[in-house]
């Protein structure tokens, strides 16, 4: 089984946090469209008699596109690829695209999974992050969404300076009032180059505080597993039968396309990616070339993956995966590393595989890079 990914490079504004390609300006749209329907054409041998689970338009703001443009795109698809009978087919959406009219249409197509980025409830926190939305839009689009779709995810961001345990506490609660069955939510990070940075670097803004953002983490664990979410990923929470199979797949190891600018793919130990420019990617496919790089991964650079992918999941590391792809010595070397974790509570070993504690969660990513094959 593989997935699919449509990078649709547009936004209505930039987030001030946002390190992701994309364009306010939707000047090349329609020339954009034609281009990646020139690349789904061209790039389907490779997933030749390979089935298809998951479709996911990513972004940018895949909900800048008209329903009749995401259904030509699906028809595009199930042309060239072979796609199983009920496949994930997920859209993100920004409250402020998702009207009462624009809902029912996107229920015409075959989304039957829609990611809103939501990131906060509170007006506040929207305006410092240069939301293209409000605290009204977030809950009007939630009240009539949840009516015609059944699987909701939303985001919600984090460690947000001056945002309290309390008013966090009531961003979960309103999420769950809406009864989503799934959350994905991130800690406030400074990318270089982003405009928080600029604020941050000039005093206009508070430097982002990492105790605060682990005190946030905690009570967001605990608040969704007692409402019955099971955390499956670090940064994902979801009801049973309604985790991310796309991301799940992500995270397994499965193969992957991803169209557009910028998008990534994985086949075979082998990475690609697009150029992340809209205008060389929309003049390269015009004369029938794919813009992209590719290379194959080192041994070492699928260890640190498996490593930093894994630990981040409830099915964490497998010890027998280990010796199996890189060998008994490997694995004897990586037994040794991890002891200082096991003895310290934050990784945990059970029937063979190494997992993270409870008290690990946070601290996920410098463990793993502690594992690392240097």
């Amino acid at each position: 089984m593989a997935g699919l990914y449509l990078h649709i490079p547009f936004c209505k504004k930039a987030c001030h946090y946002c390190d992701f390609h994309f364009s306010t300006s939707l000047k090349h749209k329609s020339s954009f469209l034609k281009a990646l329907e020139q690349e789904i054409v061209l790039r389907a041998e490779e997933f030749k008699n390979i089935k298809v689970q998951t479709i996911y338009f990513g972004g940018g703001t895949p909900s800048i596109l008209e329903a009749k443009q995401i259904t030509m795109l699906l028809q595009t698809i199930k042309k060239n690829y072979s796609v199983v009978k009920n496949p994930e087919i997920t859209l993100e959406a920004n409250p402020d695209d998702l009207t009462a009219h624009k809902i029912k249409d996107l229920a015409q197509t075959e989304i039957n999974r829609l990611s809103v980025g939501v990131q906060s409830f509170g007006d506040q926190e929207l305006k410092m992050m240069n939301r293209a939305h409000d605290a009204d839009e977030v809950k009007n689009c939630l009240q009539i969404a949840t009516q015609y779709f059944d699987n909701i995810t939303i985001d919600l961001m984090y460690g947000i300076p001056r945002l309290s345990n309390q008013v966090w506490k009531n961003n979960i609660q309103q999420a769950l009032d809406f009864g989503v069955s799934h959350i994905s939510s991130y800690a406030l990070t400074v990318e270089e180059g982003t405009a928080l940075e600029s604020f941050i670097q000039k005093g206009t803004y508070p430097a982002v505080d990492e105790h605060l953002a682990a005190e946030h983490f905690e009570i967001l664990v605990a608040e969704l597993t007692q409402n019955g979410f099971d955390h499956y990923e670090i940064s994902n929470f979801g009801r049973p039968n309604f985790y991310s199979r796309h991301n799940t797949a992500y995270w397994s190891g499965k193969w992957y396309l991803g169209f557009g600018p910028s998008a990534h793919s994985y086949k075979a130990g082998v990475r690609s990616w697009n150029v992340s420019n809209n205008a060389k990617y929309i003049k390269s496919l015009s004369s029938g070339q794919l813009p992209s790089t590719q290379e194959e991964l080192s041994v070492k650079d699928a260890f640190n993956e498996y490593i930093m992918t894994g630990l981040r999941t409830i099915w964490g590391v497998s010890l027998e995966k280990i010796a199996q792809d890189f060998g008994e010595e490997t694995r004897f070397c990586l037994e040794q590393q991890v002891q200082p974790f096991l003895d310290n509570g934050t990784l945990l070993l059970k029937h063979n595989q190494l997992i993270c504690s409870q008290k690990g969660k946070f601290l996920v990513d410098g463990i793993a890079s502690a594992l690392f094959w240097l």
